[in-house]
């Protein structure tokens, strides 16, 4: 029995969009801020920040909203069940410090979930720029760099990004639905289409928790409760098979997902947009992917590209399957992704 007999044909939805769908529409995930709205958040920063206090730390009720906490509920909403994509824009971020402008995106990531830590060091603010490192080693992490990413996932429910500084050239973001996909490799190749559903090894790139193997072995696509849920990150994919007790790739493995990257860069499949300073993306994980293309940064330090990231849990979110806690440690709903260890302290470092 193939496990796409007890798949639909095809998946339809909110989250079947393509990217044609999506340039022709911004108002589905572009929303503008605002006076009032960007009153209210720097009023909950400034309560937040009299608290003196690690922004690593703030909570709902340290982030007191008055009216845009509405907007927030139906953004958790849209995450979970609806396009899974929105950028806020017109945050005055200029007329910021680091901390007033990583308070104000660490609050919002509080209204709609639990921010995860992004390392043993308990760092629930990364920081996504250019540090110079080698994108050829294989434990390099890729937003390190300013080369092109691949379509890809994140280990959170939901990804949210805050632009601070654009590069001088490049830097675009990419989005891409696995439901289109699926439907496209349904329609057109279902033999390959079912071999992402096998276990395949992923590298951990070095972040390898105790007693565990250096890759993990996730299958690319998962259904699960009803839901189809992607894992992937191709770069990671490859690299992971230079360890010898990895699953092999086979001929249809390397096809398929010659087949699914190919359809993730198709221009009417996958979307982009160019965040601008102050622009806040939030993108749910478990139902598209994201990537960046190539950047050309300033000389200037200090004018060089630097987006903070948040990971986020979301409460009442999808459940995953069991092959999950090889990434996530844990599946709890609202308690899950991200690297926690009893000695973890969560904080927000403001630069790297």
């Amino acid at each position: 029995m193939s496990i796409l007999d007890s798949i639909p044909d095809r998946i339809d939805g909110p989250q079947a969009w393509t990217g044609d769908e999506m340039r022709a529409n911004p108002s589905r995930w572009l929303v503008q801020l605002d006076a009032k709205d960007v009153a209210d958040l720097e009023q909950a920063a400034a309560h937040f920040l009299s608290l003196d206090r690690d922004v690593g730390e703030i909570t709902r009720k340290d982030f007191p909203l008055r009216n845009f906490q509405s907007h927030l509920e139906q953004l958790q909403k849209k995450l979970r069940n609806g396009n899974g994509v929105e950028v806020l824009r017109g945050l005055p971020i200029k007329t910021y410090d680091q901390k007033t402008a990583a308070t104000i995106f660490c609050g919002i990531g509080a209204h709609l979930g639990v921010a995860r830590s992004q390392n043993a060091a308990g760092h629930i603010l990364g920081h996504v720029r250019d540090l110079g490192a080698d994108a050829s080693n294989p434990n390099t992490r890729i937003y390190q760099t300013a080369d092109r990413q691949t379509f890809h996932t994140d280990s959170a429910d939901v990804v949210g990004l805050l632009c601070l500084r654009n590069a001088r050239e490049g830097g675009d973001s990419l989005l891409v639905s696995a439901v289109s996909i699926y439907n496209r490799m349904r329609a057109e190749r279902p033999d390959l289409l079912e071999r992402l559903f096998d276990p395949i090894a992923t590298d951990r790139r070095g972040e390898v928790p105790e007693g565990m193997q250096p890759f993990m072995t996730i299958p690319p696509l998962n259904w699960h409760a009803g839901q189809l849920t992607v894992f992937y990150q191709r770069q990671y994919i490859d690299s992971a098979q230079r360890f010898a007790e990895a699953p092999r790739l086979t001929p249809d493995h390397v096809a398929a997902l010659d087949m699914f990257d190919q359809l993730a860069n198709d221009p009417a499949l996958h979307f982009s947009m160019r965040l601008q300073p102050g622009d806040m993306q939030f993108v749910y994980n478990h139902a598209q992917l994201h990537d960046r293309t190539r950047f050309t940064d300033w000389p200037d330090r200090e004018k060089r590209r630097h987006l903070f990231r948040l990971c986020l849990s979301l409460p009442g979110d999808r459940p995953l399957p069991e092959c999950f806690r090889q990434r996530y440690g844990s599946i709890e709903i609202g308690n899950r992704g991200g690297i926690i260890t009893p000695e973890t302290r969560l904080h927000a470092p403001l630069d790297v």
